[in-house]
C-alpha cells in the first residue's frame, strides 16, 4: 500500500485526528546554449535570478490550479524537484502517456513556454513507489526523462548513471548555482521498519485512529556501504562544491534535514547525510540552502549541531498531492501546511548584506509561510 492510498484508509478512522509523442520539444545540443565553466548546459544559464520557484508531486491526472499564483510571481526559474508525474509502471507507454497527460496541463503548458525550468526526478517518475537501483527499467525511464525535459542530446547528463545536473546562473557576485543530485537511480533498496511481526498498514492505522503522528514504513540503513548516490555521483557532487557561486541551491527530492520521519529522506541513510555535510565543510561551501520535496506538505527544517553552519530545509509537497496525517521531525522549525502549495526562494542582491526570502504559497495564492534569511549566516568559520 502506497502513502495515498494508506491516507484514504487513515482519514476515514482518523476523524479529528488528522491535520486540518509525450510533448517533448526538439532537441537542441549543448552549443545551443550558455556554456558557462562547472555547469551543465542550460538555455539561462546567462540569466540573473533573484526570483526561483520550486515544487513537486504533481498528478498529471488531476486539476492544477497551483500553476495561476506560480505564473502570478513571475519566477526567473521554477525547479521541479521530482514525482512530476505518477507513472508507476514499469510499461514504457504508460510512462509515455503520464508525461503527455502533464504536457497537457494548460497552466503547465504555460509555464514552461515562459519560464526557464530545470527538473529532477523522485520515484513515481523514476518508475515506482519508493523504487531505486532495483528497478529494471530505469535506463529507459531516464531517456523518456531527458527527452521530456529537452535535455541537449549532447549534454553530459545523457552520459551519467543516473540523471543527476548542476547549473551556474549569473554573473560573478550574483551567481546561483543549482545542484540537483539523483537519489533513485544507485539508491541502495530501503530498511523497513522493525514492527515486531506486524504488518506495517495495521500498526499505521491503529497509531492514526488514536491521533498519533504517523512515521513511514522505514529505518535507518545501519550498513556502512548503503547509499543513495554512489561513488560516480559522489565524486561527481564533491566537484560541485568547489565551483564558485554566491548561493548554492540544492534541490533534493527527499528532505535533508528531517529527522526522523520514516519516510524515504537523508536520514535513511547516516552515511551518506554525514558525508554530505562533511563535504560542504571540507570544500568551505558557503551559501547552502536545501530545498525539498516528496512528503505532500510543506515545512521548513533547521539543524544547528556538529554542521559546518546553522542549514535549512524548505520542503514544498506537493503541487497537487497532500498529506494530512501528522508525521514526526524532530527538526521542524515551522508549521506543516498541508493544502496544495510551491515554495519559492527571493534574493535581494546586495553584496555581503544579500538575504534570501524564502516562502511557501497554496493553490489560491495566499502566502503560508514566510522566512528572511541573511545569506552571510550561511558561512563557514574561518
Amino acid at each position: 500500500m502506497n502513502r495515498r492510498q494508506l491516507l484514504e484508509r487513515s482519514l476515514a478512522l482518523a476523524g479529528s485526528a488528522a491535520l486540518g509523442g509525450i510533448g517533448v520539444r526538439p532537441r537542441v545540443t549543448s552549443a545551443a546554449t550558455n556554456a558557462v565553466s562547472g555547469s551543465d548546459p542550460h538555455p539561462a544559464l546567462g540569466r540573473r535570478l533573484s526570483r526561483i520557484g520550486f515544487g513537486s508531486c504533481a498528478e498529471a491526472g488531476k486539476p492544477q490550479p497551483v500553476w495561476d499564483p506560480i505564473h502570478a510571481r513571475e519566477p526567473d526559474l521554477f525547479v521541479f524537484l521530482g514525482d512530476n508525474i505518477y507513472a508507476d509502471t514499469r510499461d514504457i507507454a504508460v510512462m509515455k502517456a503520464k508525461y503527455a497527460e502533464l504536457a497537457a496541463q494548460p497552466g503547465f503548458a504555460r509555464l514552461r513556454a515562459s519560464t526557464p525550468v530545470a527538473a529532477m526526478w523522485d520515484d513515481h517518475d523514476f518508475g515506482e513507489n519508493d523504487a531505486g537501483g532495483e528497478y529494471p527499467m530505469k535506463d529507459a525511464s531516464r531517456r523518456i526523462f531527458l527527452d521530456f525535459w529537452n535535455e541537449p542530446a549532447d549534454s553530459p547528463r545523457r552520459d551519467r548513471d543516473g540523471v543527476y545536473a548542476a547549473y551556474v546562473f549569473g554573473p560573478p557576485g550574483e551567481r546561483v548555482q543549482l545542484i540537483l543530485p539523483d537519489l533513485r537511480y544507485n539508491r541502495t533498496t530501503m530498511t523497513p521498519l522493525e514492527l515486531g511481526g506486524t504488518a506495517y498498514d495495521a500498526w499505521a492505522e491503529k497509531r492514526v485512529a488514536a491521533g498519533l503522528p504517523l512515521p513511514g514504513p522505514y529505518a535507518r540503513n545501519p550498513d556502512p556501504r548503503a547509499t543513495m548516490l554512489g561513488e560516480r555521483q559522489w565524486q561527481w557532487l564533491e566537484r560541485q562544491f568547489e565551483v564558485p557561486a554566491e548561493v548554492r541551491l540544492f534541490g533534493s527530492s527527499i528532505q535533508v534535514l528531517a529527522d526522523f520521519t520514516g519516510w524515504e529522506a537523508w536520514a535513511n541513510f547516516a552515511r551518506d547525510q554525514d558525508r554530505l555535510f562533511d563535504v560542504i565543510r571540507r570544500k568551505r561551501a558557503n551559501g547552502v540552502l536545501f530545498l525539498s520535496g516528496d512528503i505532500h506538505y510543506a515545512e521548513l527544517s533547521k539543524r544547528e549541531v556538529n554542521l559546518p553552519y546553522p542549514m535549512w530545509d524548505l520542503t514544498s509537497s506537493g503541487l497537487t498531492e497532500e498529506w494530512r496525517v501528522p508525521t514526526p521531525n524532530a527538526n521542524r522549525a515551522s508549521e506543516v501546511v498541508a493544502d496544495a502549495n510551491f515554495g519559492y526562494v527571493d534574493i535581494d542582491w546586495k553584496g555581503p548584506a544579500t538575504t534570501l526570502a524564502l516562502g511557501i504559497v497554496d493553490a489560491t495564492g495566499r502566502t503560508r509561510m514566510s522566512w528572511s534569511l541573511p545569506l552571510a549566516s550561511l558561512q563557514v568559520a574561518a
